[in-house]
């Protein structure tokens, strides 16, 4: 089998030779960098094979550099990046699910009051808004929308009917003490004050 005719780049004017030694100087982008010092070097007379060798690649790779810069010039040292996967929930799907994150559960037939990311991540799926989706995916969409769940501020509000009138009294107490007496506060829940205590039904 005899040897593959060697590749060379295309003639580099004097400025385009400047240009690729500034990139081997200056470019923060490896692929970018290696591209402009495959064509420099074969600029130089360097053959395939000993640019492969001293890159740590495969000739090949040396020889489609060289083949692409002489089709498209400096543009073909810039890596074309694809960007990823493409999305599998379109945005109306993504709408949905930040419009349900929002919602009270309860509403919707659940018999909690507040989401987590697996409790909706399983209610999408078994309302049919989407086929398979992982809590990871849940959490970036939300966080990308800015939802987010709080939790939920409660008030213990008594149920006897006389409520009102047995507190005007008590306080009454407070701002008219006896002067022949004490008043004597006894409290039996324990040493919280009468303050919204966060909470979750």
């Amino acid at each position: 089998m005899g040897r593959r005719p060697e590749v060379f780049v295309r003639q580099v004017s004097m400025a385009e030779g400047q240009r690729l030694q500034r990139i081997g100087r200056t470019a923060k982008d490896p692929v970018k960098l290696r591209r402009a010092i495959v064509v420099l070097m074969s600029a130089q007379g360097q053959p395939a094979p000993d640019i492969a060798h001293l890159l740590k690649v495969t000739e090949d790779y040396v020889r489609d550099v060289i083949h692409a810069f002489n089709e498209r010039g400096f543009d073909a040292l810039d890596p074309k990046w694809s960007g990823g996967a493409p999305r599998r929930i379109d945005e109306q799907t993504r709408d949905w699910i930040c419009v349900i994150a929002r919602c009270d559960p309860r509403f919707l037939g659940k018999p909690f009051s507040c989401w987590s990311l697996s409790k909706l991540r399983d209610y999408l799926i078994e309302a049919g808004y989407v086929t398979t989706i992982s809590v990871e995916t849940v959490r970036r969409i939300l966080h990308e929308r800015g939802v987010s769940w709080q939790a939920t501020k409660t008030w213990k509000a008594s149920t006897d009917p006389d409520f009102t009138e047995k507190m005007r009294r008590i306080l009454d107490l407070y701002d008219h003490p006896p002067a022949d007496g004490r008043v004597i506060c006894v409290d039996e829940f324990g040493p919280l004050n009468l303050q919204p205590r966060p909470g979750r039904a």
